[in-house]
């Protein structure tokens, strides 16, 4: 790849980090020696162990995200750094940077709006039986929820494109972010691809900041939010299928008692079967109108993701070890309030 190409195709490494000072300074290291010409970004998350100072040393732009949360971090590095390639990784060590122009490969040659490095053998072993267990439940969940386009919902190695970026409306707080991108992708039916890497164990003193059961009920509630906006029609219609069989259930026998004697013997039961049955259709109801809803936001989003610049192939190369100017994506300026 000549100098021409490798300015014209802008490479930012997005690095949220908290408390990972013993890793992240290898980490930004790998990075750039990997991919010379890209910009580092670490955001530390409130780190209270010199992650930021790690970083810095290491030749890393640091900033700072205050409101705790990987999500919150996502949504400030998606706001602020332009470039054409993003690639984002986790602070741990647990990634390896040489995997990172595979990521890009695939990226650039397939067209793909995000390629995710799923981790190989992250469902047998995740450091906790626990988290090997929710990994499997929720890929599962996810497949069976939103499609089959994923394997790994969970990875935190990521390349994506310039369009994915800036048509990507973070809302999620925490880890349950990565769920969030995976559906975003899905429900845009955007190009995406996958690649097995290798996932290692975090390094003696560096601890996992996961709660098995904590952000697994995070995780667990930002499904039903994302099934509730994506397919109002499946969540609600869950609802009423109960509540119309609750009401069935209950109205049978005193049906069955009014069509042999002629009276309803049980009032109080066939008002309750009643009411279920009406809570039941309005349900049923709410999905249709919502449904009609989130298709025409499905609609709005492709139109903001088509608006934005496609990555061309013939200037978009995947970028080759060799030493060049870096090139510092824009920062983009925040305007005053």
């Amino acid at each position: 790849m000549g100098d021409t190409d490798r300015q014209q195709q802008q490479v930012a490494v997005l690095l949220p980090c908290y408390n990972e000072a013993t890793t992240i300074g290898e980490v930004v290291a790998d990075f750039r020696r990997t991919l010379p010409e890209a910009a580092i970004y670490v955001y530390d998350n409130n780190s209270t162990d010199g992650t930021a100072l790690k970083a810095m040393l290491a030749g890393a732009t640091v900033f700072r995200e205050r409101r705790q949360g990987k999500g919150h971090v996502v949504r400030r590095m998606f706001s602020d750094i332009d470039a054409d390639i993003y690639i984002m990784a986790d602070g741990d060590g647990t990634y390896r940077a040489e995997d990172a122009e595979e990521l890009i490969r695939t990226l650039v040659g397939e067209r793909a709006d995000m390629v995710v490095g799923t981790r190989r053998g992250v469902h047998d072993d995740a450091g906790r039986n626990g988290h090997a267990f929710g990994n499997r439940l929720f890929n599962r969940l996810y497949r069976s929820t939103f499609g089959n386009d994923f394997t790994d919902i969970f990875s935190g190695y990521r390349a994506f494109s310039h369009r994915f970026v800036k048509s990507f409306p973070a809302v999620s707080h925490g880890f349950e972010i990565e769920t969030e991108m995976s559906v975003h992708a899905s429900n845009l039916k955007l190009p995406v691809a996958e690649i097995e890497l290798d996932y290692g164990r975090r390094p003696e003193g560096s601890h996992s900041k996961l709660s098995t059961y904590g952000d697994g009920l995070r995780i667990l509630w930002m499904f039903a939010m994302l099934m509730k906006e994506t397919r109002p029609f499946a969540f609600f219609g869950i609802f009423a299928s109960g509540l119309v069989a609750a009401s069935l259930t209950l109205m049978a026998p005193v049906l069955y008692t009014y069509f042999l004697t002629g009276l309803v013997d049980r009032l109080p039961t066939w008002v309750f079967s009643m009411t279920l049955m009406m809570i039941g259709l309005l349900f049923f109801t709410a999905g249709i109108i919502l449904d009609s809803v989130a298709r025409s936001r499905v609609d709005q989003l492709r139109i903001r993701y088509m608006s934005l610049p496609a990555l061309r192939r013939e200037e978009a190369k995947a970028p080759q070890p060799a030493v060049a100017a870096p090139v510092q994506p824009r920062l983009r300026k925040k305007s005053a309030a």
